[in-house]
């Protein structure tokens, strides 16, 4: 009856746009490419729940050929999943998020990215774990070119 599922998102930094991480506006002087409004830790946690319960990814459920899906708001995104995953009889336990990010740092705003998701997940707030690292000047992300999320999440199957 417990079902674990594993998530990851990556998106390049983009002029012009919005740095949302966990559902928050995060000042920065880019924001993050992508079809939706690009949220990399939401989305890595829509997949993770999605994969526990034997569900098809975040591409295939929001597919970016899909116009109604363009600038979306990923915290709906993960409304959706959280009760579509509800109707199937799953509850989450607790989700475990890692942001991995050299630029901005996130530290400050992580109790708003808890808050947001224990939200709609309609769960305690000390179920959620979110934390953040760098990868040390290292790669991809260590050149600032971008923003990963990990996300581990655990279900209870009725």
């Amino acid at each position: 009856r417990l079902r674990i599922g594993n998530g990851f998102d990556v998106h390049p930094f983009a002029e012009n746009r919005k740095c949302m991480i966990g559902g928050v506006d995060i000042p920065y002087e880019k924001g993050l490419q992508g079809h939706s409004d690009a949220d990399v830790l939401l989305h890595a946690l829509i997949d993770a729940l999605l994969g526990a319960a034997g569900l098809e990814d975040i591409g295939t459920q929001f597919p970016d050929s899909d116009s109604k899906y363009k600038g979306a708001d990923s915290c709906e995104l993960l409304q959706k999943v959280i009760k579509k995953l509800s109707q199937k009889g799953f509850t989450l336990i607790n989700a475990d998020c890692t942001i991995l990010a050299e630029e901005p740092k996130m530290k400050r705003y992580i109790p708003a990215m808890k808050a947001n998701i224990a939200s709609i997940c309609e769960v305690p707030p000390e179920k959620i774990g979110i934390k953040a690292t760098t990868t040390e000047s290292l790669g991809t992300i260590g050149r600032k070119e971008g923003i990963a999320a990990f996300a581990t999440v655990l279900l209870y199957a009725k």
